[in-house]
């Protein structure tokens, strides 16, 4: 009889795997849901960024500028499409998570809660490196490198420079919202 009623304290069962309460579901479902969006936003604002700008160049001092037609696109940076990727990654890992609690109806085996504990883990690691790698860059377009003479695009590209920052944001909130479950995740852990 004791036993029974360790078995179910709290609102939680302890037979075959963990059967978790009604509002820790809710509250862990809705997190991953708002991962799931913030991931899909940051990638699709990031991966259509593009402005087109007609920038004059001055190739010999003594020489009337040059009129260039110049487009930004963030597939012209590397560290632009890691995060596009890092995005994209985490909002399929999002979904087939939220699917994966779905089906299990609140039962998971210890197993099952370490490998979402693990994947979370990953998800963390992958979006903050993304934010850190566009955040570079972007700082770098933003205000220039003097030492290797490198000059702000920030100011012609403005648009451009807008939509990198936000997808950058939406994807450190990703980051911490993945960073949230795994706190939750790790609660779960007899």
């Amino acid at each position: 009889m004791e036993q029974e009623r360790k078995n179910n304290m709290n609102g939680m069962e302890m037979e075959k795997g963990k059967r978790e309460s009604g509002s820790r579901k809710g509250l862990e479902l809705t997190m991953r849901v708002l991962a799931l969006v913030l991931t899909m936003v940051a990638a699709t604002v990031l991966g259509v960024a593009k402005q087109t700008k007609v920038v004059s160049i001055k190739l010999i001092p003594t020489l009337p500028p040059l009129d260039v037609s110049t487009t930004a696109k963030a597939s012209y940076l590397s560290a632009f499409v890691y995060n596009i990727s890092a995005n994209a990654i985490a909002c399929g890992y999002a979904a087939m998570s939220i699917a994966v609690l779905m089906m299990c109806k609140g039962r998971r085996s210890k197993g099952l809660l370490i490998a979402v504990l693990v994947g979370d883990l990953v998800m963390v690691g992958l979006l903050f490196s993304g934010t850190g790698a566009a955040g570079a860059i972007g700082l770098m377009g933003s205000q220039g490198n003097k030492h290797v003479m490198w000059k702000k695009v920030c100011n012609v590209f403005g648009k451009f420079c807008h939509q990198a920052a936000a997808s950058v944001a939406i994807t450190l909130l990703a980051s911490i919202v993945f960073m949230l479950l795994v706190v939750l995740d790790a609660m779960k852990l007899p």
